[in-house]
């Protein structure tokens, strides 16, 4: 019998003396090797693993085969349900390929990202997946594809997912149309004064999806005063601290109307039409989703708050035809953020300031009113992620499409 039990630990020394073989073969039939072992030594090493409780070391079998079957996936932040959902697609595709998930958070930091790559390629896993948002810095992502390129040909497999400017498998999602398609339909039910929150411009997705929605209003004629196009942080606190201090700001500015430009003489939403991808009506559901079935609004008044009409109290928030109206966040957590942020203003959202988002994670659909978003098919996402990874082929970048889901808490005007 095995002495293991004085240290506490089995280690392979322990299964090889239960077993009667080397440690050389002992090794070899529980790390995966392709190195051939005979069938009874075999047998007999797995009894005794089994006997003694021994798990072979993940590393060591790595090391035995070239690689583990782990996928290994990255995100920006572990709070953030854009990536939770996306970690729940690539969990779903593991389980299904038979590989097991780890994941490591960058906090969105570029140097963190690339640390993080180098400790993975050491363990190294079958796949890795980045799944965090760009953020631009030519010194780390240089070091970084130089790293990955390192990682793949030892034969593990890569797919990216917002970036495209690096050369392996990605999906991209279409940030910048989306926040456009947004705009146009936010324009087209009538909102002329809006507030943009949005993250470091440093971070491509934030970036993009600003100037997605900023392009979108100035094709209808609008331009958002700049003091209301405010950088924080993309995180529910950070919306609520923006919105607070927007919401507060125009309590004490006189009313004025920094929305509307010289162009846009012409009643609100007229020109929204003349976009090619504002073909929908004003109002009507760009998703028909089954939860958004009644025109935008229609069910407000369902809420104890909303007991008068749209609009009321909106001079509460800037003092007259200076209010703005309507505040887009460029992902929902902060929207959430916003919303709370206008109830303690006094203000009912969807009632007197809209609120919008992006992503459209499940709690949007939970809140109240259910929060306007654009629909990216997150948990999809990291199944298509994993499954480009695994593709023998190389299909360079595929760009993922997004939707407009409109809901109660931007009525029509």
């Amino acid at each position: 019998m095995s002495d293991h039990n004085r240290t506490g630990a089995v280690t392979l020394h322990d299964v090889a003396r239960e077993a009667g073989v080397s440690y050389a073969t002992a090794s070899r039939a529980l790390n995966g090797s392709d190195r051939n072992v005979r069938a009874e030594n075999l047998a007999r090493v797995q009894e005794a693993a089994g006997r003694l409780g021994y798990s072979p070391h993940v590393s060591a079998q790595a090391i035995a085969r070239g690689s583990s079957n782990t996928v290994a996936l990255i995100v920006g932040a572990v709070d953030d349900p854009y990536f939770a959902s996306i970690a729940d697609g690539v969990a779903e595709g593991a389980y299904q390929a038979g590989l097991t998930l780890t994941a490591a958070v960058t906090d969105r930091s570029p140097d963190m990202g690339l640390q993080i790559v180098r400790t993975m390629r050491g363990r190294r896993p079958r796949v890795i997946l980045i799944a965090g948002s760009r953020v631009d810095d030519d010194g780390v992502y240089a070091a970084l594809a130089e790293e990955l390129a390192a990682y793949r040909r030892g034969g593990g497999r890569v797919a990216l997912l917002s970036r495209n400017d690096l050369d392996f498998p990605t999906l991209t999602v279409d940030h910048h149309g989306g926040a456009f398609r947004l705009a146009q339909a936010l324009a087209g039910l009538g909102y002329r004064r809006f507030a943009v929150l949005h993250g470091d411009d440093r971070i491509r997705m934030s970036y993009d999806r600003r100037q997605g929605f900023l392009d979108g209003l100035r094709q209808a004629g609008i331009v958002p005063d700049p003091r209301h196009v405010v950088a924080t942080d993309l995180n529910r606190d950070g919306g609520h601290r923006a919105a607070t201090a927007l919401l507060s700001a125009g309590r004490d500015r006189p009313g004025s109307d920094p929305g509307r430009s010289p162009e846009a003489a012409t009643p609100p939403g007229r020109n929204a039409s003349h976009s090619p991808e504002a073909t929908n009506p004003p109002g009507r559901n760009a998703s028909h989703s089954p939860e958004a079935t009644n025109p935008p609004g229609r069910n407000a008044s369902h809420s104890p708050e909303a007991t008068n009409p749209p609009g009321r109290n909106a001079s509460l928030s800037g003092g007259g035809s200076g209010a703005v109206e309507a505040i887009f966040a460029v992902n929902d957590v902060m929207a959430i953020g916003v919303m709370t942020a206008v109830r303690e203003a006094g203000l009912v959202p969807g009632r007197d300031i809209a609120v919008a988002g992006f992503d459209d994670i499940d709690a949007a659909r939970d809140v109240t009113p259910m929060l306007t978003s654009v629909r990216v098919p997150l948990r999809d996402l990291g199944r298509r992620a994993l499954e480009l990874a695994l593709a023998d082929d190389f299909p360079g970048i595929v760009e993922v499409q997004v939707e407009v889901v409109l809901r109660e808490s931007t009525p029509p005007r």
